[in-house]
């Protein structure tokens, strides 16, 4: 007898090739089957997702969940599985100092789960700017820290942010990408500098930088030390970099994300493997606040809706390096399900800049599985809910669907 049984729902996995009418079946925190017509009898609960897209389990791969120790940490369940996303990989908002409070007060105490990165910087973002002086890297404790926890630490993160470069320049991130090595981890490095300090050009000797299996984020920024030379074409460090294995993380934001930018990058043929939030508490305020308005925007930008799916699922587990049990929807994986529902409708979402995209069609998030648990997401941050805003009157919004 199955614990539970998803029925009647549009089942879309590319990753294993579903996409139809189907029903999922989940025993002691496992898929068990995933078939059309499992009996009622067969499950001890049911619930109906007719009409309802069933997918693997969102996964956020760039957001800030450390709850209680920086003030920008989001609640990981208020991100996680009260917004329709089963995972989230915190961007590094703990450093060798700090880190303890991850698996000592913010993992235990939620349902979402949650992969850290572990920033350069000792102190991580309990304070802004995070890098002031050298001595805000250790890198024997960076590694140590790192080593004592490999399994729930996958990487090592770097922001080319000021004050950082005019201090360190360089040898801040050769400093990440050391303890990357000596940890036996990946490196994630966040690009675009909002103080718009530093040489732009920055980003060629950083992209030649990074090894197979990094991730670069913010890869849509309109901020200096972007992948954007100042002709709008991509710099050819770019392509080598995805060419040997390097992955390209969008990471919304407060001030990194640009449509505009996006739509050069996708003319030019190099698209994005990750879509992420990059939530934090001022984000979720203003900017950001799902992944499914992630998803949402991805579908205005011209993405099929397999695409989008496979950008928040399938590639950022193997990003980060647990494609084994996460990311795909078959028998014997870990029963992370998200349910979201598709809604047809006329709105305008917005970048960081306050450029509009008209949009027809919108995600919220319905119903969460994680590991066989069901979870309701709230409300939905607006006063209706999870919709976007109303579109404006034609002829007010700047672009368009690509």
């Amino acid at each position: 007898m199955y614990d539970l049984v998803l029925r009647g729902g549009r089942v879309l996995d590319p990753s294993s090739g579903l996409d139809g009418e189907l029903d999922v079946a989940i025993e002691h925190g496992v898929i068990g089957r995933i078939a059309a017509g499992i009996a009622p009898a067969e499950a001890t609960r049911t619930i109906d997702v007719s009409g309802k897209l069933v997918t693997p389990g969102l996964i956020d791969v760039h957001a800030h969940v450390f709850e209680g120790v920086n003030r920008t940490g989001v609640n990981p369940d208020l991100g996680g599985v009260y917004s329709g996303v089963t995972t989230i990989v915190d961007a590094g908002s703990s450093g060798a100092a700090t880190f303890g409070g991850f698996p000592q007060y913010v993992i235990p105490n939620c349902a979402t789960e949650v992969i850290p990165f572990l920033h350069i910087c000792q102190t991580g973002l309990a304070t802004n700017p995070d890098i002031i002086a050298e001595s805000s890297i250790n890198l024997d404790d960076t590694v140590k820290v790192a080593t004592a926890h490999k399994g729930l630490i996958v990487g090592i993160k770097a922001r080319m942010v000021s004050p950082a470069l005019e201090i360190m320049g360089m040898e801040m991130p050769r400093l990440a990408r050391r303890a990357a090595r000596e940890a036996g981890i990946k490196l994630m490095v966040h690009i675009g500098d909002t103080a718009k300090r530093y040489d732009p050009k920055i980003i060629h000797p950083l992209l030649s930088m990074l090894e197979p299996g990094d991730i670069l984020t913010h890869y849509f920024t309109p901020n200096p030390g972007g992948v954007l030379d100042a002709n709008g074409k991509l710099v050819p460090e770019a392509r080598e970099a995805a060419g040997r294995g390097v992955w390209f993380d969008t990471a919304h934001g407060r001030m990194n994300f640009s449509f505009d930018v996006g739509r050069r990058i996708i003319d030019q043929g190099l698209l994005p493997h990750c879509i992420s939030t990059d939530l934090t508490v001022p984000g979720r305020l203003n900017t950001v606040h799902s992944m499914t308005e992630m998803m949402t925007r991805f579908l205005g930008l011209g993405f099929t809706l397999p695409q989008v799916v496979t950008m928040c699922t399938e590639n950022p587990a193997k990003a980060i390096g647990v494609e084994h049990r996460l990311g795909k929807l078959a028998a014997g994986r870990q029963a992370d399900v998200s349910v979201l529902e598709m809604h047809q409708g006329d709105w305008t979402v917005y970048d960081i800049l306050g450029a509009g995209l008209r949009v027809d069609r919108a995600f919220t998030p319905h119903l969460t599985v994680k590991r066989g648990r069901v979870f309701t997401p709230d409300f939905g941050p607006r006063p209706w809910g999870w919709l976007p805003d109303r579109a404006l009157p034609a002829g007010r919004i700047a672009g368009g669907c690509c």
